[in-house]
């Protein structure tokens, strides 16, 4: 594939200006960022440094569109899917992020398929269309980019995916009808291919869908060679045990599972998988389709991106109620003072 040149970095005051407070979501746990919740029609320019940015941190991975931004029609339609960005501002940078889209506003094709990110990859069943699909965001696009994916910003980097997951506990709250989150977890050509298979033989034991919800098009099958090695290494059938056995399985081949897996791994004790397909939209990934049940997400997950934000609202609340009653008390004072003062002119006028 021959790359476009990737379009310059978008001035920092064009974003500050379009990263206003109605479109702020809610501060980080950690690392004193911001996080933001935006569509290419509310900040041009803020979509614009998200797809700069989306396809500079694919290139460094080894996937990506080859053109100058990495934006579609998915981030410009009538009805877009949103962005949420974590955004520094010590640097006036954005950290990292995903698009989303809650799939009660999505549109079909023709064959009546969901207009969604994977439609391209995975054909969904009638079943999951009438009885999840309502109930269902679709993520999509998830990056950090590649400042933050140095030693160098320190807590900011360490912070960087979590950070992104604070903003995804926020979504779940405003949106208390979701009760499915699906997405597609990426693997570069570049990985080494028997962990790929390890990782795939894993989630095809623990965590394959049975009701036949959604599938692959074309279904990247694990090789003979892996099979076999993960029939030798996978014991038994505790999932943790085993991601446990998976993780030092890879470390051996030199490698490490990539942490979007693991975040999704460690969130959920009844994650599911779909099957894996490449991904000729973005120079021949690797992805896997997934599905988490958001009442299922373990508990101190739930406290931890969920429970804190809804602290944190309570606390707006608070102070909201406070900074009323403190309006009222003055307009009260205020009333009462120029009560007095007409009261002593009128009778100083007897």
């Amino acid at each position: 594939m021959e790359y476009q040149p990737i379009i310059p970095p978008v001035d920092r005051e064009l974003l500050k200006k379009e990263l206003s407070d109605k479109f702020f979501l809610r501060p980080t746990n950690k690392a004193d960022n911001r996080i933001y919740d935006i569509t290419a029609h509310d900040a041009p320019n803020v979509m614009r440094e998200i797809a700069r940015l989306r396809e500079l941190s694919y290139r460094a991975g080894g996937g990506a569109t080859g053109m100058e931004m990495d934006m579609d029609a998915m981030d410009t339609m009538a009805k877009p899917y949103h962005q949420l960005i974590v955004w520094d501002p010590e640097h006036e940078q954005i950290v990292g992020g995903y698009r989303y889209l809650c799939c009660a506003e999505a549109t079909f094709t023709e064959d009546g398929q969901p207009f969604i990110t994977s439609a391209h990859l995975f054909h969904y069943s009638d079943y999951f269309i009438k009885d999840y699909l309502p109930y269902t965001v679709e993520l999509g696009r998830a990056f950090v980019q590649p400042m933050y994916q140095s030693r160098e910003m320190g807590v900011k980097s360490l912070y960087a995916l979590d950070n992104i997951w604070d903003g995804l506990g926020a979504v779940f709250y405003h949106h208390p009808e979701v009760r499915y989150l699906i997405g597609k977890v990426t693997i570069y050509p570049d990985f080494d291919a028997t962990s790929r298979d390890l990782i795939y033989a894993f989630l095809h034991r623990f965590h394959y869908d049975k009701k036949g919800l959604f599938r692959p098009y074309k279904p990247v099958d694990i090789s003979v060679e892996g099979q076999e090695l993960a029939d030798e290494l996978f014991i038994g059938d505790d999932p943790q045990l085993n991601y446990h056995i998976l993780q030092r399985a890879v470390r051996t081949r030199g490698a490490v599972i990539p942490p979007m897996f693991s975040a999704y791994i460690n969130l959920t004790q009844t994650l599911q998988f779909f099957g894996n397909a490449i991904n000729d939209e973005l120079s021949d990934v690797f992805e896997t389709g997934i599905m988490v049940t958001i009442d299922e997400i373990n508990e101190d997950k739930r406290l931890r991106y969920i429970g804190v934000y809804i602290e944190y609202i309570k606390q707006l609340l608070t102070e909201k109620r406070r900074e009323k009653a403190e309006r009222r008390r003055k307009a009260r004072l205020e009333k009462e003072a120029a009560e007095e003062v007409a009261a002593k002119i009128k009778k100083g006028t007897r």
